[in-house]
Protein backbone atom coordinates (compact mmCIF):
# COMPACT_ATOMS: atom_id res chain seq x y z
CA UNK A 1 0.00 0.00 0.00
CA UNK A 2 1.67 3.50 -0.91
CA UNK A 3 1.48 5.88 1.74
CA UNK A 4 0.31 9.26 0.81
CA UNK A 5 1.94 11.69 3.32
CA UNK A 6 3.84 14.81 2.89
CA UNK A 7 5.66 17.31 5.42
CA UNK A 8 4.22 21.15 5.67
CA UNK A 9 4.37 23.92 7.75
CA UNK A 10 2.07 26.19 10.01
CA UNK A 11 1.86 29.33 9.16
CA UNK A 12 4.42 29.98 12.33
CA UNK A 13 6.58 27.85 10.21
CA UNK A 14 6.18 24.46 12.73
CA UNK A 15 6.03 21.16 11.08
CA UNK A 16 2.95 18.90 10.61
CA UNK A 17 3.10 15.94 9.06
CA UNK A 18 0.32 15.62 6.62
CA UNK A 19 -1.56 12.85 5.94
CA UNK A 20 -3.95 12.45 2.91
CA UNK A 21 -5.99 9.77 3.12
CA UNK A 22 -7.94 7.89 6.12
CA UNK A 23 -7.58 4.02 5.70
CA UNK A 24 -8.85 3.03 8.88
CA UNK A 25 -12.60 3.81 9.16
CA UNK A 26 -14.86 2.72 11.67
CA UNK A 27 -18.28 4.33 12.89
CA UNK A 28 -18.23 2.01 16.00
CA UNK A 29 -15.04 0.61 16.25
CA UNK A 30 -11.58 0.36 14.68
CA UNK A 31 -10.16 -2.76 13.29
CA UNK A 32 -6.86 -2.90 15.39
CA UNK A 33 -5.74 -6.11 14.10
CA UNK A 34 -5.30 -4.23 10.40
CA UNK A 35 -3.26 -1.37 11.87
CA UNK A 36 -0.86 -3.84 14.00
CA UNK A 37 -0.96 -5.73 10.74
CA UNK A 38 -0.05 -2.19 8.83
CA UNK A 39 2.70 -1.36 11.77
CA UNK A 40 4.42 -4.55 10.97
CA UNK A 41 6.10 -3.16 7.75
CA UNK A 42 7.76 -0.98 9.76
CA UNK A 43 9.74 -3.45 11.95
CA UNK A 44 13.31 -3.10 11.38
CA UNK A 45 13.47 0.25 9.99
CA UNK A 46 15.47 3.17 11.92
CA UNK A 47 14.20 6.36 11.52
CA UNK A 48 16.28 9.91 12.47
CA UNK A 49 14.76 12.98 14.47
CA UNK A 50 15.56 16.29 12.83
CA UNK A 51 16.10 18.03 15.58
CA UNK A 52 18.51 16.04 17.85
CA UNK A 53 20.30 13.37 15.13
CA UNK A 54 18.72 10.96 17.61
CA UNK A 55 18.12 7.75 15.61
CA UNK A 56 14.88 5.76 16.92
CA UNK A 57 14.33 1.50 15.78
CA UNK A 58 11.54 0.33 15.08
CA UNK A 59 11.10 -2.57 17.21
CA UNK A 60 9.05 -6.30 16.61
CA UNK A 61 7.21 -5.41 19.81
CA UNK A 62 5.77 -2.04 18.65
CA UNK A 63 2.84 -3.37 16.75
CA UNK A 64 1.77 -4.83 19.79
CA UNK A 65 1.99 -2.04 21.94
CA UNK A 66 0.65 0.32 19.70
CA UNK A 67 -2.52 -1.31 19.45
CA UNK A 68 -3.00 -2.80 22.65
CA UNK A 69 -1.51 -0.50 25.36
CA UNK A 70 -3.74 0.43 27.84
CA UNK A 71 -4.16 4.17 26.50
CA UNK A 72 -4.79 2.69 23.07
CA UNK A 73 -7.73 0.46 25.06
CA UNK A 74 -9.03 3.76 26.58
CA UNK A 75 -9.43 5.69 23.44
CA UNK A 76 -12.44 6.49 21.65
CA UNK A 77 -14.13 8.44 18.85
CA UNK A 78 -11.87 10.55 16.92
CA UNK A 79 -8.82 10.15 18.68
CA UNK A 80 -8.63 6.44 18.62
CA UNK A 81 -8.77 7.08 14.31
CA UNK A 82 -6.15 9.29 14.74
CA UNK A 83 -4.17 6.62 16.79
CA UNK A 84 -4.90 3.82 13.98
CA UNK A 85 -4.32 6.59 10.77
CA UNK A 86 -1.02 7.83 12.10
CA UNK A 87 0.72 4.83 11.43
CA UNK A 88 0.80 6.39 7.83
CA UNK A 89 2.91 8.75 8.71
CA UNK A 90 5.07 7.05 11.69
CA UNK A 91 8.49 7.76 9.68
CA UNK A 92 7.62 11.22 9.21
CA UNK A 93 5.93 12.04 12.69
CA UNK A 94 9.59 10.67 13.92
CA UNK A 95 11.51 13.13 11.91
CA UNK A 96 9.69 16.15 12.51
CA UNK A 97 9.78 15.17 16.36
CA UNK A 98 11.06 18.27 18.89
CA UNK A 99 10.51 18.74 22.67
CA UNK A 100 12.47 15.74 24.29
CA UNK A 101 12.12 15.09 27.65
CA UNK A 102 14.09 12.17 29.87
CA UNK A 103 12.54 10.05 32.57
CA UNK A 104 13.98 7.23 34.33
CA UNK A 105 12.33 4.12 34.03
CA UNK A 106 9.57 3.65 36.66
CA UNK A 107 8.73 -0.03 36.23
CA UNK A 108 10.39 -3.07 37.47
CA UNK A 109 9.18 -5.01 34.44
CA UNK A 110 10.98 -2.71 32.10
CA UNK A 111 14.30 -3.22 33.47
CA UNK A 112 15.57 -4.52 30.69
CA UNK A 113 13.93 -2.71 27.44
CA UNK A 114 13.71 0.23 29.10
CA UNK A 115 17.24 0.16 31.15
CA UNK A 116 18.08 3.88 30.08
CA UNK A 117 14.77 5.19 30.64
CA UNK A 118 12.73 6.80 28.49
CA UNK A 119 11.96 9.78 26.22
CA UNK A 120 8.99 11.46 25.03
CA UNK A 121 8.79 13.46 22.11
CA UNK A 122 6.07 16.04 20.64
CA UNK A 123 4.85 15.59 17.26
CA UNK A 124 2.13 16.71 15.14
CA UNK A 125 0.22 15.48 12.26
CA UNK A 126 -3.24 16.33 10.11
CA UNK A 127 -6.38 14.23 8.99
CA UNK A 128 -8.61 14.99 5.94
CA UNK A 129 -12.00 15.65 7.04
CA UNK A 130 -14.21 14.73 4.43
CA UNK A 131 -17.33 16.54 3.14
CA UNK A 132 -20.51 14.98 2.18
CA UNK A 133 -19.01 13.99 -1.49
CA UNK A 134 -16.48 12.15 -0.22
CA UNK A 135 -14.07 15.31 -1.13
CA UNK A 136 -11.33 16.75 1.25
CA UNK A 137 -12.94 19.62 3.05
CA UNK A 138 -9.91 20.11 5.37
CA UNK A 139 -7.43 18.42 7.83
CA UNK A 140 -7.64 18.97 11.49
CA UNK A 141 -4.27 18.45 13.24
CA UNK A 142 -3.52 16.66 16.06
CA UNK A 143 -0.72 16.62 18.65
CA UNK A 144 0.87 13.38 20.37
CA UNK A 145 3.70 12.58 22.43
CA UNK A 146 6.00 9.76 21.28
CA UNK A 147 6.84 7.24 23.97
CA UNK A 148 10.57 5.84 23.52
CA UNK A 149 11.91 3.14 25.27
CA UNK A 150 16.42 3.48 25.39
CA UNK A 151 16.92 -0.02 25.88
CA UNK A 152 20.29 -1.74 27.52
CA UNK A 153 21.67 -2.15 24.21
CA UNK A 154 21.66 1.83 23.98
CA UNK A 155 19.16 2.12 20.78
CA UNK A 156 16.18 3.80 21.06
CA UNK A 157 12.96 2.13 20.22
CA UNK A 158 9.16 3.44 19.41
CA UNK A 159 7.26 2.29 21.93
CA UNK A 160 3.80 4.02 21.90
CA UNK A 161 2.11 6.89 20.85
CA UNK A 162 0.30 8.63 23.62
CA UNK A 163 -1.52 11.76 24.31
CA UNK A 164 -3.26 12.46 21.08
CA UNK A 165 -5.18 15.39 21.34
CA UNK A 166 -6.77 17.26 18.55
CA UNK A 167 -5.89 21.19 17.95
CA UNK A 168 -8.66 23.03 18.84
CA UNK A 169 -10.11 25.18 16.07
CA UNK A 170 -7.13 24.45 13.94
CA UNK A 171 -7.24 22.97 10.74
CA UNK A 172 -5.65 23.92 7.62
CA UNK A 173 -6.79 23.71 4.40
CA UNK A 174 -4.64 21.49 1.72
Amino acid sequence: MQRKVDIVADPLGNKIVLIQDVIFKGKRSLEWADVEAYLKQFVGEVYTVEKTADLVYIGKDLPDEYTHSNYTVILKGANAKAKANAVQGLPEIIEIATHKAHKDNWKEKHSKDAKYGWYKYTSRFALPVYNDHGEVDRYNIFTGRLLIRHASSGKKYLYDVLEIKKETSKSCQE
